[in-house]
C-alpha cells in the first residue's frame, strides 16, 4: 500500500546511467599503501560486477600501515556493503581483508576499517588521529562473509554477518574524520614476502538520504537490480538519479514494468531500453501495479480519479492502453491477481481502518471484504494453486506475514520475530517466499523509504526465514510480485545518490 499523494507531473526522458563505468568498477583508484614489498592488484569483472583483489603488506596496525587498497573520494556519510571471500588456505592466519576508510594514503593516517581476519577474527579497527596505536573491537561473528562499513557524521558503524544471518552491529562515536575519506575495499597479507587474495561481490557504495529528507517530497536516486536466487549474487542493470519503484517481471521474461514519477515504464531486458507504457488518462500511478498469472493483463492503483478516495484500481493491456476502472471508491491498492484472472486483491481504506478485499477483474462485481480489524491489513497476494491470499499484518501489534483462505477463513500468522515484515512474494512454484522486512525502530504501521532493510526467503508454509539481501532501500523496492518467470532470479529497487 502506498500512502495517497499527488505528484507534480513532469515530462522527462528515463536515461540510463551504467554503474560502473570505469575499468576498477565503483572505484577511483587501485594503490598500495606503505612499502609493501609486492605490488598489490585490483580487477574487476564488468559482466558479474565482482572484484579481485591481491595484495602483499606486513600489517595495518600499530602506528603503521601496509596494504593494497582500491577506493574512492567520499565525502559525507555513506554506507558501504559488499561480500568478501579469501582465497585459498593463506600463509598467516592474521591476513585480512574488508573496507577502510581513512584520512589519506600516509602509512600512519587516522583510519577505520571493518577487517576479517584469515583465523575468522572479525573487528572494527581504528586509528583516531596520524601516527597513533591502532584500537579494536571484536565482533563475535566468526569469518563474517558480509561487511558493512556506515558513516554517520563523526560515527562509524560496523555490521557484519555470516551470509543468510541478521547483522551483528557495534558503533565507534567521536572519531574527529576529515569531511572527505578515502573509503574502499582492501587487502593486506600479514607477511610482507607473501601475497594474498580475495574475492567480492554485491559490492555497493550507497550515499544515503540527507538528514533533512521529506517523504513524498524528496528523492534520491534508483538501481534496478537482478539476484541470482542460487549464488545470491546480485547485479545492476539500470541506475537513474530520480526514483523508481516496484519492478514486476513480465511471464515471457522479457520486460521489467516499473513506476516512476507517476508513469509507467518498461525495461527490455535483452535491449536494455526503457520506454513509457501507455496508461492514457491514467497517470499518477503509484507502486502498486500487478500483472496478471497470463501476462496480457496490468493492474494499476492511480490518483488519478476523483481526488477524494486517492488511489483507485485500474486494468489495462500489458502492451498499453484506456484503463478500465476497477474500485468504485476508495483509497484502493492493488496486490494481487488471482491466478484464474478472476479476481484482483487489494488493501482498501474504508471508514478509517485499512482491511483487504477482492474484487471481480472485469469491474462487474461488489468488492469483498477478507479481513475486519482495526489494525493495518495489507500486501495480500494470490498463492499460485489459487488456494490462499498471504498478506502482513500488524494485529499482534508487529507487523507479520499471514495467510488465509481466499473467502478470508483460516488466517495463519506465518512469521513471529524482532522484524516487521511486509509484501510476501512467491515463487512461481508456489514453494518460497521472499518479503521485506525492516528493524522495530519503524513502526508497524508504516514502510518508510531510505533504510537499511533485508530481503529475506522462507518456505511458504512457514519456517525460518534466511537474509538473502542486505540492502538500502524499503518503500518502492519490492512492493510487487517480482520472481522471473523460471523462479531463477528475483528483481528489485535499491537506493542511493546517483551522481
Amino acid at each position: 500500500m502506498t500512502p495517497s499523494f499527488t505528484w507534480t507531473l513532469i515530462f522527462f526522458t528515463m536515461s540510463f546511467t551504467a554503474f560502473s563505468q570505469s575499468p576498477l568498477g565503483v572505484f577511483e583508484r587501485s594503490v598500495d599503501v606503505g612499502n609493501v614489498r609486492h605490488a598489490g592488484k585490483t580487477s574487476y569483472d564488468a559482466k558479474n560486477q565482482s572484484y579481485r583483489l591481491s595484495g602483499s603488506g606486513a600489517n595495518i596496525w600499530f602506528n603503521k600501515d601496509e596494504f593494497h587498497f582500491a577506493h574512492s573520494r567520499l565525502q559525507g556519510n555513506f554506507i558501504l556493503q559488499a561480500r568478501g571471500l579469501l582465497i585459498g588456505p593463506g600463509t598467516d592466519l592474521h591476513r585480512k581483508f574488508g573496507w577502510m576508510a581513512r584520512a589519506s594514503l600516509d602509512t600512519n593516517a587516522a583510519m577505520v576499517a571493518a577487517t576479517v581476519h584469515g583465523d575468522g577474527l572479525t573487528a572494527i579497527q581504528f586509528r583516531r588521529k596520524a601516527g597513533e596505536l591502532i584500537e579494536e573491537v571484536i565482533s563475535p561473528v566468526k569469518m563474517a562473509d558480509v561487511i558493512q562499513l556506515e558513516r554517520r557524521s563523526q560515527s562509524f558503524l560496523m555490521s557484519v554477518a555470516r551470509f543468510g544471518e541478521p547483522f551483528w552491529t557495534v558503533e565507534i562515536p567521536a572519531l574527529d574524520f576529515p569531511d572527505t575519506l578515502l573509503a574502499g575495499l582492501f587487502i593486506c597479507s600479514h607477511h610482507p614476502d607473501m601475497v594474498e587474495e580475495a574475492v567480492f561481490d554485491n559490492v555497493r557504495i550507497v550515499l544515503p538520504s540527507p538528514p533533512d529528507f521529506q517523504p513524498y517530497r524528496d528523492y534520491i536516486g534508483s538501481h534496478l537490480e537482478l539476484m541470482d536466487m542460487g549464488s545470491h549474487q546480485r547485479t545492476v542493470i539500470y541506475s537513474v538519479s530520480n526514483s523508481i519503484q516496484a519492478p514486476n517481471w513480465t511471464p515471457d521474461g522479457r520486460y521489467l514494468i516499473f513506476n516512476s514519477e507517476g508513469l509507467i515504464y518498461r525495461y527490455d531486458l535483452i535491449s536494455h531500453q526503457v520506454t513509457e507504457l501507455n496508461t492514457d488518462f491514467v497517470r499518477q500511478n503509484n507502486n502498486d501495479h500487478v500483472l496478471s498469472f497470463d501476462g496480457k493483463m496490468l493492474g494499476l492503483s492511480s490518483s488519478s480519479g476523483e481526488q477524494a478516495y486517492g488511489s483507485l484500481i485500474y486494468t489495462v493491456p500489458v502492451e498499453g492502453g484506456i484503463p478500465q476502472r476497477i474500485t468504485p471508491v476508495g483509497p484502493s491498492y492493488l496486490h494481487g491477481w488471482s491466478p484464474d484472472g478472476k479476481w484482483l486483491t487489494f488493501t482498501g481504506g474504508r471508514d478509517g481502518e485499512y482491511n483487504i478485499y477482492k474484487i471481480p477483474s472485469n469491474g462487474k462485481g461488489k468488492e469483498v471484504q477478507l479481513t475486519d480489524l482495526p489494525t493495518l491489513d495489507d500486501g495480500p497476494e494470490y498463492s499460485p494453486d489459487g488456494q490462499f491470499i498471504y498478506f502482513n499484518s500488524a494485529r499482534t501489534g508487529s507487523m507479520e506475514i499471514w495467510r488465509m483462505k481466499t473467502d478470508g477463513s483460516e488466517q495463519e500468522q506465518l512469521t513471529d520475530d524482532e522484524y516487521q515484515n511486509w509484501f510476501p512474494h512467491f515463487s512461481p512454484d508456489g514453494q518460497s517466499i521472499v518479503f521485506l522486512s525492516y528493524q522495530r525502530d519503524v513502526a508497524a504501521n508504516e514502510h518508510p523509504f531510505y533504510r537499511q532493510v533485508y530481503l529475506r526467503k522462507m518456505p511458504a508454509k512457514g519456517g525460518t526465514p534466511k537474509v538473502i539481501a542486505y540492502l538500502y532501500g524499503g518503500q518502492g523496492s519490492i512492493n510487487v510480485p517480482s520472481w522471473s518467470p523460471d523462479g531463477k532470479k528475483i528483481a528489485f529497487v535499491s537506493n542511493s545518490i546517483v551522481e
